[in-house]
């Protein structure tokens, strides 16, 4: 983006034009989240669930629950850092090779 030309936005005009759409794209969000909320309820799942809940579920197994379950994702590591590393062997690769120096598989 130039900062002259016939072609420059301001940031506040981008702004302008992007805040209305948000705010009705939030709304008609919400309005689905309470349309389907209420088509639970009155389906009577949500009696079901709470019923579940309280015969079966206390509040630390669903505490050992949760912390399973994160702890089975395993961390993924996409190169989000500045050091590349290749994904064979683990080294630390230098410059833009599209080679490990250490096993010489291809870094991508």
């Amino acid at each position: 983006m130039t900062l002259v030309g016939p072609n420059y936005v301001p940031r506040w005009a981008q702004f302008t034009r992007r805040l209305p759409l948000g705010l009705i794209g939030i709304v008609v969000l919400l309005a689905n989240f309470v349309i389907v909320g209420a088509w639970l309820s009155d389906c009577g799942v949500i009696d079901f669930a709470g019923r579940i809940c309280k015969e079966y579920l206390t509040g630390t197994a669903i505490t050992i629950i949760v912390v399973l379950l994160i702890l089975l994702v395993a961390p993924r590591h996409d190169g989000g850092g500045f050091v590349r590393r290749c994904r064979v062997c683990d080294h630390v690769l230098i410059g833009r090779g599209g080679y490990c120096s250490e096993c010489g598989s291809k870094a991508t």
